[in-house]
């Protein structure tokens, strides 16, 4: 099992808009049908640069499912929040899970 995680630092003047956005964008990354479940959370930590950060994680069964959501859905996908650019940073990482409790 793997997660891809996006991590997403949001200015707060878009905020709202990018909330209605991003309940409306993971189901379309979920109908891409490379990942199981997604959980959508609000990183509680304060950010020296200012903005509000949420965490996007994804769950895969299987690493060819992620590598194909790279490769065939990935910049389309990234490419719909074109509209906030310089209004947020995003960045990715992989997990892959060892064992759960």
């Amino acid at each position: 099992m793997y997660i891809y995680n996006v991590t997403i630092n949001v200015d707060e003047s878009i905020q709202k808009e990018w909330l209605a956005w991003i309940h409306k964008h993971i189901p379309e990354v979920l109908d891409t049908g490379r990942f199981s479940s997604a959980k959508l959370t609000q990183v509680l930590v304060d950010e020296e640069m200012g903005g509000i950060t949420y965490s996007v994680q994804y769950r895969a069964k299987s690493r060819k499912d992620l590598d194909n959501y790279y490769k065939f859905d990935a910049d389309k996908l990234r490419n719909d929040s074109n509209h906030f650019n310089g209004k947020f940073v995003a960045f990715r990482t992989e997990l892959k899970i060892i064992k759960e409790f």
